[in-house]
């Protein structure tokens, strides 16, 4: 099962009360909404994610909290739209944990690790039209290299899209991941293919665009006082949340620098390492839309 990170941290920069509903925008395996709604016995939490298998797990690890929570199957760019489900009460907290689930990664046939072979797919959700196969295999070399650098924050993004057009119709991601091995050579603990596939990842769920839609509209939608917590993964996603925090008219930023997961989580968790937390606070007097 997936590991939440930064699970106590997140409970308490959301600041959890009963009288308060917390809109979780990517519930995942329902971790983080566990937590949530434990920390306040009368609190109600909306969970929003694109995957429908991670529902189904969330559903059955919520399912003791009875109305108390609702899921939807939904992107976090919905999130303004989904005032109904609060059952009337002011958004305390909105919640992104922008991380992929191992559920995604474990699953060869989702496409998203270089570990495992399978399709090129990288959707987050199964209805979504672009796959990695389309970025791969027919992106002109130029936009593929565009994606590498800007999203995969591929230093070597023109040599690898170079190769990636050359071996054409590429296969599968292990082949992928031999084509970037093979052009940039095997150094250090990270596997080669790392960036390639955060960026083609990135760019089939129009991630960054995503982001920025959904903390425009947390900012928007919390209740003065309310609190906007995002876990990011990567210095994009990091330096997106960071910006918006600074620049907000609505929110007083809460970390003035990002908190990380303890020792002991990164030990038990590896994969909580590169955790970055950051929080901001909806400003008492704003317009906040409900």
């Amino acid at each position: 099962m997936h590991r939440s990170v930064l699970v106590t941290e997140a409970v308490e920069a959301l600041a959890v009360d009963s009288a308060g509903a917390y809109i979780d925008c990517t519930v995942g395996e329902g971790g983080h909404a566990e937590a949530i709604l434990s920390a306040a016995p009368g609190c109600v939490v909306l969970g929003l994610d694109r995957d429908p298998a991670a529902l189904a797990t969330a559903r059955a690890r919520l399912e003791p909290f009875g109305e108390r929570v609702r899921l939807v199957n939904a992107s976090y760019t919905t999130l303004a739209g989904q005032a109904e489900y609060l059952a009337g009460r002011p958004l305390m907290g909105v919640l992104l944990d922008l991380g992929i689930s191992s559920l995604q990664v474990e699953d060869g046939e989702r496409g998203f690790s270089f570990l495992r072979d399978g399709p090129l797919d990288m959707r987050f959700g199964p209805d979504d039209a672009l796959t990695a196969a389309d970025v791969v295999n027919r992106y002109p070399e130029r936009d593929l290299a565009w994606v590498l650098h800007q999203y995969g924050e591929e230093p070597r993004a023109r040599r690898v899209a170079r190769a990636i057009v050359r071996r054409r119709p590429i296969r599968s991601t292990v082949h992928l991941a031999e084509v970037v091995q093979e052009t940039l050579g095997r150094r250090g603990r990270t596997h080669p293919a790392t960036r390639t596939f955060q960026g083609i990842r990135m760019e089939v769920n129009g991630e960054v665009d995503a982001i920025r839609t959904a903390l425009a509209a947390a900012a928007a939608s919390l209740h003065p006082g309310g609190r906007l917590v995002v876990i990011s993964y990567h210095s994009i996603e990091d330096r997106l949340v960071k910006t918006t925090l600074r620049e907000s008219t609505v929110l007083r930023v809460l970390t003035k620098k990002p908190i990380t997961p303890s020792r002991e989580e990164v030990a038990s968790n590896t994969r909580s390492r590169s955790a970055r937390l950051r929080a901001g606070q909806r400003l008492e007097g704003g317009d906040a839309s409900r």
